[in-house]
């Protein structure tokens, strides 16, 4: 049987003091801690915003909409929150769900930014 396809995260942080954090892989039930870990590890920082880059990301399952929902509600105000979802494995599930009316939905980081930095 061949190994679960891996997560991988990295966070950067700009002088504005945006953290991106950009995922790559799947997110599914296997990797959710991996992901929530990643997500719980950048706000520790405090950034004044936090954009979750999935560009790279091949499969966005129900357990991953539920992490960006429940981070979301966590910020609140105290930060801005964005999610960038351009390929149909991404943002095909945040829209059909109708959390594109709930989540700052963003087709690039630059595009995130710009909602985000006020």
């Amino acid at each position: 049987m061949p190994a679960k396809d891996l997560i991988t995260t990295s966070v950067s942080y700009d002088d504005d003091g945006v953290a991106v954090l950009a995922v790559s892989g799947e997110i599914d039930l296997a990797t959710i801690p991996a992901f929530e870990a990643a997500i719980a590890d950048a706000l520790a920082q405090r950034p004044k915003a936090l954009i979750v880059d999935l560009s790279a990301v091949d499969f966005l399952a129900s357990a991953g909409l539920q992490a960006l929902v429940a981070t979301h509600e966590k910020i609140g105000g105290s930060a801005g929150f964005a999610v960038v979802a351009d390929g149909p494995a991404t943002s095909r599930p945040i829209q059909l769900t109708g959390l594109d009316q709930v989540l700052s939905l963003s087709s690039s980081v630059a595009e995130a930014k710009g909602s985000v930095v006020r």
